[in-house]
């Protein structure tokens, strides 16, 4: 047991810039304690007490504003960076050295029973706000961007952005076990309206240029009669 508990404080040491020491991650880091309970509650939970584990769970959560239910199961290493807003779902399975930030749902899609969480691979990074929904997974090494939906599974050493979310990086491209800077990430929809800006400047740019070789010629730009002003 304290095997796993100094493992979680060195995740929080080595993955925080900020966390200056041990006091400093049992004391600042409302992740940590909610790990800890959770593995309290998880305890409870498979022997048959599910109310009171989940009673603890909310206790927990009132303190700490992150909600993980003592259904889900939970590897070691498991750092929650912030964690306000956090919800894990009763049948979540999350692997070894995963990364959380705030605001991140790891949910189901409906009403449906069994396993209806998704299930989250070694050494993944979860950015900002992100939803990860239904009984996908999300495999190992991967990123999930800030802000994105994820609701398909997603391969092993891959980056996901956007809503819903879409991969951008894909096998074959290198992805740290632990990379922080999840800003950083592309986001396809802005490339998409990146592409149609430099397509209207080319426009633009071809339109001046007729206009200038029509008034060379004395002419009006539109004289062949293909805008509505001059059919009219």
């Amino acid at each position: 047991m304290f095997k796993r508990m100094r493992r979680d404080i060195r995740a929080i040491k080595e993955r925080d810039p900020a966390c200056t020491s041990t006091l400093s991650a049992l004391t600042n880091y409302p992740g940590l304690w909610a790990v800890w309970w959770h593995r309290v509650t998880h305890r409870l939970h498979k022997a048959g007490f599910v109310w009171f584990a989940r009673r603890i769970s909310q206790v927990v959560r009132h303190y700490t504003g992150i909600e993980i239910h003592p259904g889900a199961t939970i590897g070691d290493g498991f750092f929650i960076d912030h964690g306000m807003g956090v919800v894990i779902g009763e049948t979540t399975v999350i692997g070894k050295d995963v990364t959380m930030y705030q605001g991140v749902t790891l949910g189901g899609t409906g009403k449906e029973h069994g396993k209806r969480h998704p299930t989250i691979g070694d050494n993944v990074v979860i950015g900002v706000g992100a939803t990860v929904l239904g009984n996908i997974t999300v495999g190992d090494h991967s990123k999930i961007g800030a802000g994105a939906v994820v609701i398909q599974d997603v391969p092993p050493n891959c980056t996901v952005v956007g809503v819903p979310g879409r991969i951008v990086v894909r096998e074959g491209e290198r992805v740290d076990a632990i990379d922080l800077h999840h800003e950083d990430l592309p986001d396809p929809v802005v490339e998409m309206f990146r592409t149609l800006q430099r397509r209207i400047e080319r426009l633009e740019m071809r339109l001046e240029r007729d206009e200038g070789v029509a008034s060379e010629a004395g002419k009006p730009p539109f004289e062949n009669g293909n805008d509505e002003e001059g059919r009219s």
